[in-house]
């Protein structure tokens, strides 16, 4: 594969996989359409880099296809200037088209193999790369006005929903019975509300079960 091969292949994906799916922001298709995600991919699974689906990591972990991502951002509208947290950097990839699109990064992983491939994978791009558990967030640059929780979730932290700023907005995917639905959070207050958008496979981060009831 060339660099020539590798645009062409992103180009191809953001006019037939990205628009004709509801990805219609023009901000996050210009912010796909620029960042290499052959990067950010193994180097046995280079060649699927811009097919639209999961990528295994290892470890159980897995880069979420561009279409999950995609219609996370087009819902959430990151805006130039913005504060942001990426939750779950993995291998980088969302951090890095998210750096296009607001003021400033902030991505956490706990996986230290993965953390390897980000901060070389992000060089150059501005993105702070944090090494924590994912549902905690990262308290040491909030509040956020925006949060990206890059997979699909049972249930959003309450440290999490503490970092944003009153109005802030949060994306992820939520989990329910096996179904996981692109989903956008508001904080307004002491409040957050969650809003189901629509389903889409998504990759699956650790660390979300939601409470479980006390049952004898």
């Amino acid at each position: 594969m060339t660099e020539h091969n590798f645009e062409h292949m992103r180009r191809a994906m953001v006019a037939s996989t990205l628009r004709t799916t509801g990805v219609n922001n023009p901000r996050v298709l210009a912010a796909i359409g620029a960042v290499p995600r052959e990067r950010f991919v193994p180097a046995e699974r280079v060649a699927a880099a811009y097919a639209d689906t999961l990528v295994p990591l290892g470890n159980g972990r897995e880069l979420n296809s561009p279409m999950a991502l995609g219609r996370m951002l087009s819902e959430v509208s990151p805006q130039e200037g913005e504060r942001a947290l990426v939750v779950g950097a993995a291998t980088g990839y969302a951090a890095a088209v998210m750096a296009r699109l607001v003021g400033s990064v902030v991505a956490t992983e706990e996986d230290p193999a993965l953390i390897e491939v980000a901060r070389h994978a992000l060089s150059g791009t501005g993105v702070k790369l944090v090494k924590t558990p994912l549902a905690l967030g990262y308290e040491g640059d909030a509040p956020y006005d925006l949060i990206l929780i890059d997979g699909a979730v049972e249930s959003v932290p309450q440290p999490i929903i503490d970092q944003l700023v009153d109005g802030g907005r949060l994306a992820t995917a939520i989990l329910d019975q096996g179904v996981s639905r692109v989903s956008i959070g508001r904080r307004v207050g002491e409040s957050f509300g969650v809003a189901p958008m629509t389903d889409v496979a998504t990759a699956i981060l650790p660390g979300f079960s939601k409470p479980r009831a006390f049952s004898f």
